[in-house]
């Protein structure tokens, strides 16, 4: 009895204080909120880990970066107090209505964050499969998590206002000129990342070169809006994804899959070193075991030219040039190049001459792609070349320094001594 007595002199006191009734009544259901928080977090999400972590088809690595579940039970406090609280005495109907309103708004935007970790965990297992390489879906799932954040802003602006989701849309159907102008570079992104998707016009991991913007290197990374380019000295580079649409760029990815590069470079002869080949130098040619079967089937074939101009003055035949016995050389020694590819394109030409010589351009390909050996093949064949084209009584033409001047001026002095 003396029991009851306290208990009923306690909620005679407490009817005195309304106030503490609600705040007492408030913290417990706050409580229980944290309550439930651990118990979701704590227990429930932890057990779901660890037996989705002894399953065959789940990674660890990615569950640990990303935890959808983590964020769903960040709706077991919210769904505690938007139900509790209408429990709480002497709470006006407002602050319970704003109460609620809060809880189920923060609900909505954390299924949305979830969906949204959903997605990135979908894209990295995606990224783990080779042929993600030619088929990228970061950009799509970027929509997809725009319409979701969307969606979820037009819920709790309802939620707010007290209005369905369709009542909202109609209303902003006739905002629709304002949002295709304020989501333009979104609309365009997309239009271009279904045309490049579509045409296979870029692929992560590709060599490309847009001197536009100054990006020459890898594409690491390709989202709705931008293409992520990683330089060679090693900058990044952020290109707009309808950028690759509208204006021109080079991708070098046809050269990788030929595996061979092209070699495309001239050498500048001095013309006043080009002359007809004495016999004596033509011996001397002989000895190089590229040029003998050249020199012996090219003297017959000029023989056989010459006498069907054996009536017409000697200026008129054909004799052997140092210059075309060089281009010979150069292709020769290229075919037995072991750098060098001989199912594809062997040209050895002369360009237009020149106030600087003539050009002796030297087209072909490598067989290899990398480009620390292409560069190491590419020299050392102009090494080679530089250094044997006096062989051929050939000059290469190069500006003159003022090494060159002072050295006239030196001889001009010299002579002018000499004389006096």
């Amino acid at each position: 009895m003396q029991q009851f007595e306290i208990i009923q002199k306690i909620q005679e006191w407490s009817d005195q204080y309304p106030w503490l009734e609600m705040l007492s009544s408030l913290s417990i259901v706050i409580l229980f909120a944290i309550l439930a928080n651990f118990i979701a977090k704590q227990v429930v999400v932890r057990g779901i880990r660890k037996l989705i972590s002894k399953m065959t088809f789940a990674n660890s690595e990615i569950i640990s970066q990303h935890s959808v579940i983590r964020r769903i039970a960040n709706i077991v406090p919210a769904l505690v107090i938007m139900n509790g609280i209408t429990t709480v005495p002497h709470l006006s109907d407002k602050v319970e209505t704003l109460i609620q309103m809060a809880a189920q708004a923060f609900i909505f935007l954390t299924i949305a964050l979830a969906i949204s970790e959903f997605l990135n965990i979908f894209n990295l297992v995606y990224q783990r499969n080779p042929k993600s390489r030619n088929k990228p879906i970061k950009g799509y799932l970027q929509l997809i998590k725009l319409i979701i954040y969307l969606v979820c802003a037009l819920m709790i602006i309802g939620t707010f206002l007290k209005k369905d989701v369709f009542t909202l849309l109609a209303g902003f159907g006739a905002m629709a000129a304002v949002l295709m102008l304020v989501f333009q570079n979104t609309i365009l992104s997309l239009v271009a990342s279904v045309q490049i998707s579509s045409y296979d016009m870029l692929r992560i991991g590709d060599w490309i070169e847009m001197p536009s913007l100054n990006a020459d290197g890898d594409v690491i990374d390709m989202s709705l809006h931008t293409v992520t380019v990683q330089n060679f000295d090693k900058t990044f580079t952020t290109i707009p994804t309808n950028k690759l649409i509208t204006d021109t760029f080079k991708n070098w990815r046809g050269m990788q899959e030929a595996g061979a590069r092209r070699i495309k470079r001239a050498i500048l002869i001095d013309q006043n070193s080009v002359h007809f080949m004495t016999e004596a130098e033509q011996s001397k040619l002989k000895d190089f075991l590229l040029l003998d079967q050249y020199l012996n089937s090219k003297k017959e074939e000029i023989a056989e030219f010459n006498q069907q101009l054996a009536n017409q003055s000697k200026y008129n035949q054909r004799r052997l040039t140092n210059l075309g016995t060089f281009r010979a050389y150069i292709e020769f020694y290229l075919k037995q190049h072991p750098g060098i590819s001989n199912s594809q394109s062997l040209i050895i030409r002369q360009l237009q001459p020149t106030s600087e010589g003539l050009p002796i351009e030297i087209y072909a390909f490598t067989k290899t792609t990398a480009w620390k050996d292409y560069e190491n093949i590419q020299s050392d064949i102009f090494d080679h070349l530089i250094a044997i084209t006096p062989e051929f009584g050939l000059k290469l033409y190069q500006a003159p320094s003022g090494a060159d001047f002072k050295q006239l001026a030196m001889q001009a002095h010299q002579n002018i001594e000499s004389n006096e």
